[in-house]
């Protein structure tokens, strides 16, 4: 037998702690109670008609009853039967900017913190995919491999932020060729994903190439471009003295700017690579991309198990416990008169 909730078995030593001793202190109180309220005659008279032996076989009913309803609750399982259980799915790499121009708040709370809050909704819907996390800036750190164990995913997505990068720029370049070398397996050549979520600025990591590149891997891109390409946003810092700047260089505060175009060659690079845009004002909904553009695509197994399935039996001790609780209320406690 297998059990599907072994920890409802704790219930039953309320049978010896709880209900067996209630069972003993009501009958003491009755007795006690009687022989307050009637006369030695009386109570002989009276208790020639009370079979005690059928008092306690009800009070043995309730407590088997009790018990069958707490072997129910436990799941009881057998009839064990081999299944083949098959997994399919797709590789999906997220490459997340996690340079200074994500710190722009032209998405509200700021880019960077949008772009978490969007992966955390696209685990929520995500399918048996594998799923990995790769940050860059001024270089490429692979923060979480390829895996479906979604919790860590989220562990690890906690943990990102413009210092997860030790040096600044933006090179998307190297993040393809990082993710395309050491996140993807070789095995095949299709079923990957590679979702690009930044700015589009770039500096001079020849990320065409690498988007090429990759296409020969049978990987395909879909760029998700932040901000607006025409005005930009500046970006916040927190000075020395605790106040909030805004980032200088040469002495001129720094706008960010989309390079869609840019994104847009990366994306169509890759065959049924797609480029998405997410102004400010409009939403950024992962889960909505990952359910139209990933989620229909053809899959390759990605894991094959042997696992046990076992027939639920747990009827057949609520009918139990339904017939000895309808039993103990037929049962009279009288003896039949002659």
């Amino acid at each position: 037998m297998n059990l599907g909730n072994d920890n409802a078995l704790w219930l039953l030593f309320l049978v010896p702690l709880v209900l067996v001793p209630a069972y003993v202190w009501c009958f003491w109180r009755k007795t006690r109670t009687l022989r307050l309220l009637a006369s030695s005659e009386m109570l002989a008279k009276i208790n020639n008609t009370v079979s005690l032996r059928k008092q306690v076989f009800k009070a043995v009913l309730l407590v088997l009853g009790f018990i069958c309803i707490v072997v129910a609750l436990t799941e009881p399982k057998w009839n064990p039967q081999p299944q083949q259980i098959r997994r399919k799915g797709r590789d999906v790499v997220i490459l997340l900017d996690t340079s200074r121009s994500m710190l722009a708040e032209d998405l509200k709370p700021n880019r960077l913190e949008r772009s978490k809050i969007a992966i955390l909704d696209l685990l929520e819907v995500l399918a048996g995919d594998r799923i990995a996390i790769v940050t860059f800036a001024g270089n490429a750190t692979v923060k979480c491999p390829l895996t479906q164990d979604y919790a860590f995913v989220r562990m690890a997505l906690a943990d990102i932020s413009t210092e997860s990068s030790s040096r600044g720029g933006t090179l998307i370049g190297d993040a393809i060729r990082k993710a395309t070398e050491e996140v993807f397996d070789k095995q095949s050549r299709e079923y990957k994903d590679l979702i690009l979520i930044t700015d589009g600025e770039d500096h001079d990591s020849f990320p065409v190439q690498a988007a090429q590149k990759t296409a020969q891997e049978g990987v395909r891109i879909i760029a998700i471009g932040l901000g607006d390409d025409a005005t930009g946003s500046r970006i916040p810092i927190t000075g020395p003295d605790g106040q909030m700047t805004f980032l200088k260089y040469q002495g001129q505060e720094v706008w960010t700017k989309l390079d869609s175009d840019a994104l847009r060659e990366i994306a169509y690079a890759t065959e049924g690579g797609r480029y998405l845009s997410v102004a400010p004002g409009t939403t950024m909904d992962l889960g909505r991309i990952y359910l139209d553009l990933i989620a229909s695509a053809e899959g390759r197994e990605l894991e094959s198990m042997t696992m046990m399935k076992y027939d639920e039996k747990f009827q057949i001790f609520i009918g139990l416990a339904v017939v000895l609780l309808m039993s103990e209320v037929l049962i009279r406690e009288r003896k039949r008169m002659a």
